[in-house]
């Protein structure tokens, strides 16, 4: 085995050798990696940070063989600690138990490298001091799920060890109900159904998902279209509700362009559709071009309260940006 590795810790190059056949690459890494855990280079293989001759492979248990060799990218560390910072936030509810935020668009929700500050869990230490401490671990404290960045909307934040334990459950057994509204390109058919299809990280591509890919964490996607935009004789558009089974990274967004229907705005996803913008009319055209983002919102939150067992139901409006989106598009 033979392992060399940059002057910042960042990146690790590791050979396999003949005594490696065989082996699983999370331990053959784990061998020639000593200062990272296992369990810390099998997240690392997942989050698609492993390749080999160019290929990304995410799958731990995957098999060695001799004189392959392994790139590894090690993220930049971040603060251990996140601080609490002053940062409005959207309160929808609020108890000793939990609290639930309207989340802006553009804001990312716990810390990572890139984005080491200015997050929702900034916001939340300052807002809920010490009482998120420590809940579901340090830098992620009473996250139960998250959001995209640039996705809008609900999400429920634990604001103690038996509330997130009780909220995680309601995730896992799904009877926790997440609907999202999103604006696709085209029109759904059927128009109503399921996307039942892996998600994982694209082979060809880490920085994106994929679904129906080798080695994908199963996924599951409720869809139903709520309204068809058009004009001419001519379907442009479509808002559709999602209701997520399971919560994958960019599950809806990766879904539905595998049924050939991105969402506007997609920067990751949608850039195959942009050509058809100048066939619509000005304002539809002016609307989608200036909308610099997914056009994803969590719309609707349904979960049971871990600690009372009432039924509290949300709903938050779209953001301004979405709503003039949407109002346009409905105009023509």
């Amino acid at each position: 085995m033979t392992r060399t590795e940059n002057t910042k810790a960042s990146a690790h190059t590791v050979t396999a050798k003949s005594d490696s056949d065989g082996t699983r690459l999370d331990r053959v890494l784990a061998d020639a990696l000593p200062d990272l855990s296992r369990s810390r280079l099998k997240a690392l293989i997942q989050e698609g940070r492993v390749a080999a001759r160019g290929v990304t492979i995410t799958d731990p248990s995957y098999r060695v063989k001799p004189g392959q060799t392994f790139d590894i990218s090690v993220p930049a560390p971040i603060d251990a600690d996140p601080v609490g910072q002053d940062i409005a936030l959207d309160v929808v509810f609020e108890d000793d138990a939990l609290i639930v935020i309207n989340k802006p668009p553009g804001m990312v929700v716990h810390p990572a490298a890139g984005n080491p500050d200015g997050t929702l869990v900034n916001a939340l230490l300052a807002h809920c001091g010490d009482s998120l401490s420590g809940i579901g671990g340090v830098v992620r404290p009473g996250i139960v799920h998250r959001l995209d960045k640039d996705t809008s909307g609900l999400i429920v934040v634990a604001k103690s060890d038996r509330a997130h334990a009780g909220l995680a459950a309601q995730l896992a057994d799904r009877s926790m109900s997440r609907r999202y509204h999103a604006v696709v390109w085209g029109v759904p058919e059927p128009a109503g159904g399921e996307i039942d299809k892996a998600v994982g990280r694209d082979p060809r591509n880490r920085k994106r998902m994929a679904a129906g890919v080798r080695g994908g964490k199963a996924a599951l996607t409720h869809y139903r279209t709520l309204q068809r935009f058009g004009g001419d004789g001519l379907l442009w558009a479509s808002l559709v509700e999602c209701r997520l089974a399971t919560g994958r990274t960019h599950q809806i967004r990766v879904h539905m362009t595998s049924i050939g229907h991105p969402l506007i705005g997609d920067p990751v996803y949608g850039r195959g559709r942009t050509g058809r913008i100048s066939k619509l009319p000005p304002p539809v055209r002016d609307a989608i071009t200036q909308f610099d983002r997914q056009a994803l919102h969590a719309a609707a939150l349904s979960l049971t309260h871990p600690l009372s067992g009432k039924t509290l139901k949300f709903h938050a409006e779209y953001p301004r940006d979405m709503e003039h989106l949407v109002r346009v598009l409905g105009a023509n």
